[in-house]
């Protein structure tokens, strides 16, 4: 199974497409011009995504939730970015399922308050790397689409319905 995992945000958007559990077939992010109007951040991150998944033709996505930040402003413009990407995958099939992260980290390590650096390690050892990818958003999301990956959730393809 081809799963594409996201790692949420609306600066740094961290992705990775593995397939059979623990291949990684690619990872990186997408960045989006602080400089630029929040609105075109937003299509830069549709646009970006779009390439992803017509590259990579991912059969099912997994994303982190939106944890509570003690920054309302930056929590909102997060979740408007969650639903940007939730929609650009709806539009191509897709459905996105969302773990928690003490889920990603159980998942991972069998400790749901397992360290940025234990993460770190258990993606090194998973997709046999010799280094940890960079940024650290790019890592958080092959650990994302492991998860996913491990919980054995079936493709989740849905009928794209056209509108009237």
């Amino acid at each position: 199974m081809r799963v594409l995992g996201i790692d949420p945000g609306y600066g740094i958007l961290g992705w990775a497409v593995i397939e059979d559990s623990f291949k990684a077939l690619a990872y990186g992010v997408i960045e989006t011009s602080k400089q630029a109007h929040f609105d075109d951040r937003l299509h830069e991150i549709h646009t970006g995504m779009t390439v992803i998944i017509r590259e990579y033709a991912p059969e099912t996505a997994a994303m982190e939730k939106l944890f509570h930040a003690r920054n309302t402003t930056t929590s909102l413009d997060v979740a408007k970015a969650i639903g940007v990407v939730i929609l650009t995958l709806r539009m191509h099939g897709l459905r996105c399922a969302e773990y928690s992260p003490l889920q990603v980290k159980y998942a991972l390590t069998g400790y749901g308050r397992a360290s940025k650096s234990q993460m770190q390690e258990m993606v090194l050892r998973l997709f046999g790397m010799k280094e940890i990818p960079r940024p650290d958003d790019a890592a958080d999301a092959l650990a994302i689409a492991a998860c996913h990956s491990m919980a054995g959730k079936s493709p989740q393809r849905a009928p794209i319905r056209k509108s009237s």
